[in-house]
């Protein structure tokens, strides 16, 4: 059966028993703070596990996408190497929220994988959980296991520990025992052999866990006690790609129909061949495997970068085209020629790989580029450490910096390091490594007490779109202490006029008031499992009275201008640039908004003066606000609102139009686009490969920009002799600038040559090499001539040249290109490490760089220090 097929025929079993299929949520998450990705299928449902709120269906069947490379889910390290872990995988689940429990899921479960997709019932094995002896005192999971035994054999039933067969959310939350089915793929010869039974869950390959049903009973409180849930509920998880493994009778997920097209591409592209080299095929298992994480990611609107999920994605990536350079001698950008391939396998089951193809292919080969040069780079590095290295054995500190400040992968370094007779300082590069995770998590070690419920209300009511205050009760609430925001308390509303941060708009800032006069300042409010969470520094001292909720009326407005203006912004991009132009991220604060968009090249000043002048039109034309709430998902689309990639939509969404801009909206917005005033762009700029960012202002943010260009006009005029033409007078001053600086240059380069005479009979040999180290009396390009001037009439060269210039301190290293060949000397390493005397860095070419520093003094000091490198 293909993999297409068992994804269809897993739906349709369950929607005959009368779940409702509903889509994958996006695989990055941008509305829960406790997760970069959605590593489970029971993420986008942790509101009704926690009461939150109540769904419209109460059996739901998905598909959904997940991530695991972070946190306490993180796969990444073993793909590749066995065959069956992922970084992505699908996860296909049935849930019940309140409605049916153990029996049917069970029966269920068994029924489809028997009946339905007709798995040999000898070759399966069932856990259940066997109780625990620790703080919880749980016991025996009995009710799974009397369902288990009328359904097998009692020998197939394994009793399962803590931490096989119990579940849970995290520290806190929704938990419960759970029973796992495994699958025992081996040959008759090896069954009889050595019993199944014996290699569950110890990482045989071919005895895998095929499908998880967690029981949700219990809840987990902050000080590790369990209570139970006054709702119990069915979560379960079956992986797609070991379960088309088992139907398609293959020993590997990787010989599927889900990565074999995948495979033979890279096959194709690299001339390796898979199945022959233990080395090659952990290689191709990798990229298999990663390009669908990146592709999907940046589908979802995650663009690599050096922060948060950015980060992650970003090695993932690096870790594939690692794997390539090392495995099958990539050396030129080839991962985005794989996306064409996974659009074809998998572009109907999510049209957004299909939407985004182009550009997933842009930003994966820009990166694919940009690291190429890192690891030339960090050969020529690495280069430097070997030949500074007294013995066999490296540094780990080096090793780990090389790591860290250039991306160099430390398994590449110790490979290397292994084929020059080399071994690496494990122990040092793990400590210095330790020590960076110690200092993260520190800076990022939260703690979160139980909720204090004062009232229950599990249906919070956000009334924000039409009222700034109103009259609250506080349902519940909760400590936090932080090491970055310290102390703080988190509190939940009846119901509230603040708007929780989401959709690229920051959230609402304001204060409560009681009854008695007292002041609590609400400083953020933000969404956590669709539940509006508002954070203060104080607790309020009446508790159970009722609050005035003050929304800070002059941060939403004009936050609202900003918001309503990325609206005009994307319609008046289309409009000039073309209708390929999709939104790929905003920032909308009260002082300034960002805008991210698709777009193939920088965007001339008429274009952007025609952007201005088409959404100020707009403003000028002041177009009424026409909101509607509650809308048919497929009634707004067929209206024409744009839905953005990556963003979550329920059945029913909100659309803001003004004029002909219309979209699928939560954010709040003016109520005519007069209220913004004026619409100003600030800058236009890449982000990434085919993504363009504007930074742009509005309404009193543009008023100060006119008062400061204003006064810093007054004072140019002053400066210019009062003059009633500033434009002329600087043009004046540019050509007579410019006439000066020719004859600068030409009484410099008099100089230089008249030093160049002098400073050959500098130079002494070292080991065969010529060598100076010199303060001498030029500016920076005086001295690259002069350099090269030497360098052109000299072999085996190596000069460092310090000046000072306005305070300041420069070093410039000039190395013949003879000797980066054949010593390993390099100028960027060089000029790095020595800029510590200085007080700064900088870099450049192996054979010529600078630093620049602040501190002139420690210039001879560096020069001192020139000579160590031939040693």
């Amino acid at each position: 059966m293909n993999s297409k097929d068992t994804r269809t025929q897993f739906l349709n079993f369950f929607k005959g028993k009368e779940h409702k299929i509903v889509p994958s949520a996006p695989m990055v998450i941008k509305d829960d703070p406790t997760l970069l990705f959605t590593n489970a299928g029971m993420n986008q449902f942790k509101e009704y596990f926690l009461g939150i709120s109540q769904p419209k269906s109460s059996r739901v069947v998905d598909t959904q996408k997940c991530l695991r490379v972070s946190g306490k889910h993180n796969d990444l390290e073993e793909v590749g190497k066995d065959t069956y872990h992922h970084t992505m995988f699908e996860m296909l689940g049935n849930w019940s929220f309140g409605d049916y429990f153990k029996e049917e899921a069970i029966t269920w479960a068994w029924e489809l994988l028997t009946e339905v997709f007709k798995i040999d019932k000898d070759s399966l094995y069932v856990s259940v959980f066997e109780g625990s002896d620790d703080a919880d005192q749980l016991k025996l999971d009995t009710e799974a296991f009397n369902l288990w035994k009328g359904i097998v054999p009692e020998d197939r039933i394994i009793m399962g520990n803590k931490k096989d067969n119990f579940w849970e959310m995290g520290d806190q939350g929704p938990c419960g025992p759970c029973s796992e089915i495994h699958v025992d793929i081996r040959s008759k010869e090896d069954k009889a052999k050595v019993s199944g039974a014996s290699l569950v869950n110890q990482d045989h390959p071919q005895v895998v866990e095929i499908w998880n049903l967690v029981f949700m009973q219990y809840n987990r409180k902050a000080d590790g006690s369990l209570e139970n849930l006054p709702a119990k509920h069915v979560d379960t998880g079956m992986g797609f790609e070991r379960l088309c493994m088992v139907l398609q009778g293959v020993q590997s997920n990787y010989d599927t129909d889900i990565f074999t097209p995948l495979i033979r591409e890279i096959e194709t592209i690299t001339g390796s061949g898979y199945g022959k080299n233990e080395e090659i095929d952990i290689a191709i298992r990798v990229i298999s495997d990663h390009i669908r994480a990146v592709a999907f990611s940046i589908a979802d609107g995650q663009l690599p970068s050096n922060t948060g999920a950015g980060y992650v994605i970003r090695r993932i990536l690096r870790r594939a085209v690692r794997y390539g350079f090392t495995f099958l001698n990539t050396k030129e950008p080839f991962m985005f020629r794989l996306v064409n391939v996974l659009t074809d396998s998998l572009g109907d089951a999510y049209p957004e790989l299909k939407e985004q193809k182009q550009l997933i292919e842009n930003v994966i080969k820009e990166e694919e580029h940009s690291f190429l040069k890192t690891l030339d780079q960090g050969l020529l590095l690495l280069d430097t450490i070997i030949k500074n290295t007294k013995g066999k054995t490296v540094d780990g500190g080096k090793a780990f910096e090389l790591y860290d400040t250039f991306g160099f992968p430390i398994d590449l370094t110790a490979l290397i390091l292994s084929e020059k007779g080399y071994q690496l300082d494990e122990a040092g590069f793990n400590a210095a490594m330790q020590k960076q995770k110690n200092r993260s998590k520190s800076a990022s070690e939260i703690s979160k007490e139980d909720w204090e419920v004062l009232q229950d209300d599990n249906e919070q009511e956000f009334v924000g779109y039409d009222m700034l205050d109103v009259e609250v009760k506080i349902t519940k609430y909760r400590k936090v202490v932080s090491k970055k925001d310290g102390t703080q308390f988190q509190l939940v509303f009846n119901l509230t006029p603040f708007y929780a941060e989401g959709g690229g708009q920051v959230g609402d800032k304001g204060y409560l008031e009681d009854t008695h006069g007292d002041v609590v300042y609400i400083t953020d409010t933000k969404k956590e499992n669709n539940e509006i969470i508002h954070f203060a520094k104080n607790l309020p001292k009446h508790l159970g009275e009722s609050f005035k909720a003050v929304v800070d009326k002059k941060q939403r407005s004009r936050t609202e201008a900003n918001h309503t203006a990325t609206h005009l912004l994307h319609q008046a991009l289309r409009e000039v640039l073309g209708k390929h132009v999709e939104q790929k991220g905003s920032s909308v604060h009260s002082k300034y908004l960002r805008f991210d968009f698709s777009h193939f090249s920088k965007m001339t000043p008429e274009e952007l003066q025609e952007v201005e002048s088409f959404v100020n039109a707009r403003i000028d034309g002041h177009l009424q606000l026409q909101e509607e709430r509650n809308v048919p998902m497929k009634s707004a689309i067929a209206d024409g609102a744009m839905a953005l990639f990556g963003e979550k939509y329920g059945d029913a969404v909100r659309t803001i139009r003004f004029g002909q801009s219309i979209e699928l909206c939560g954010g709040t917005h003016v109520k005519n686009t007069g209220d913004i005033w004026q619409f100003k762009i600030k800058s236009e700029g890449a982000v990434a490969a085919g993504i363009r960012r504007i930074e742009a202002i509005t309404g009193d943010a543009v008023k100060d920009l006119h008062i400061d260009n204003d006064k810093l006009l007054s004072k140019i005029k002053v400066v210019l002799g009062n003059t009633q033409d500033p434009v002329r007078s600087v043009s004046g001053l540019q050509e007579e600038n410019n006439n000066l600086k020719k004859q600068v240059a030409e009484l410099l380069k008099d100089k230089a040559k008249n030093l160049k005479g002098d400073l050959r009979s500098e130079l002494k040999e070292i080991n065969g090499v010529q060598f100076l180290a010199k303060k001498i009396d030029l500016d920076a390009a005086g001295i690259k001539d002069l350099s090269f001037e030497m360098g052109s009439n000299k072999d085996n060269l190596f000069l460092l040249f310090g000046t000072e210039q306005n305070g300041k301190a420069l070093l410039s290293c000039y190395i013949s290109k003879e000797l980066v060949a054949s010593k390993g000397l390099n100028a960027g390493t060089i000029v790095r490490e020595l800029g510590k005397y200085i007080q700064g860095g900088g870099g450049g070419q192996p054979f010529f760089a600078t630093a620049g520093g602040k501190n002139p003094e420690g210039i001879n000091e560096a020069l001192a220090q020139a000579e160590s490198y031939l040693g």
